[in-house]
């Protein structure tokens, strides 16, 4: 069966493939959402690795309401503009990680390549997904939903 490399939404932890986002080592994209309590937007920014693991490196906001950091960490530079906080070169790299869909406001995106696609779309709100990079065949993305079909 032919194999593509994507970044994959699994439902929880069971590889079953919910939607996905063809992309390559190296590529960039970011997860944007409404904060549950202060109402404004965060965008947390990933790039591919070469290994294939998801590398944070950015997270920018608008408050510093609870649940959201206050300074950067080791390593880490944080900076304000506009009213917008940036934490820059963080180095934070995960296998995977686990996010559950917004119900009532998160409304969470994907950003790739300049434009947006909100999750719902493809995933039911509150649903519980695995996100991460890694080939799938023909048949996981004919049960999955193609995020750049819509």
């Amino acid at each position: 069966m032919p194999i593509k490399e994507a970044l994959v939404f699994e439902y929880q932890n069971t590889e079953k493939v919910l939607a996905y986002l063809p992309s390559k080592k190296e590529q960039a994209f970011q997860i944007k959402y409404t904060h549950s309590i202060h109402l404004s937007d965060v965008v947390e920014s990933y790039q591919v690795s070469t290994d294939g693991q998801l590398k944070q490196f950015e997270l920018q906001f608008e408050d510093f309401a609870i649940g959201m950091p206050s300074e950067a960490g080791e390593g880490e530079t944080f900076e304000e503009k506009n009213g917008i906080y940036y934490i820059k070169n963080m180095n934070r790299v995960f296998p995977y990680f686990d996010l559950r869909t917004g119900k009532v406001r998160a409304n969470h995106k994907i950003i790739f390549e300049d434009r947006e696609y909100p999750l719902s779309n493809y995933i039911e709100p509150g649903t519980w997904v695995r996100i991460k990079f890694k080939r799938i065949n023909l048949l996981q993305r004919l049960k999955g939903a193609n995020i750049l079909d819509k």
